[in-house]
């Protein structure tokens, strides 16, 4: 996070304590720096993406309805045919970071 981001989210709660900044603005700048703080999407090779599915013991059936997608996209982005859509893209890396059991009910 910018210095200049962490020197607007400080003032606005030192103005707050005073009266001068309402609860929402607070709560608006902090929602901002948090979402400063959520890692990038990392992209990934399709033999990056076979590994992880591998490594996981999932079936290309699992990764594709974990990630919305069809059994012919992921069998696509592992032979490096196609890319997946930034969304795929960062549930495949949860998975990688967490496993899959973060996506269990």
């Amino acid at each position: 996070m910018s210095d200049r981001l962490k020197r607007i989210q400080g003032m606005a709660q030192r103005y707050n304590t005073l009266g001068v900044v309402k609860d929402e603005t607070v709560a608006a700048i902090n929602a901002a720096v948090e979402a400063r703080s959520i890692p990038k999407v990392r992209a990934m090779t399709g033999a990056e993406i076979k590994e992880v599915r591998v490594r996981y013991h999932m079936s290309q059936s699992a990764l594709a309805h974990t990630t919305g997608m069809s059994v012919e996209s992921v069998s696509k982005w592992e032979r490096n045919e196609s890319k997946p859509n930034q969304a795929a893209l960062r549930i495949i890396n949860v998975i990688e970071d967490k496993g899959p059991d973060v996506f269990m009910v």
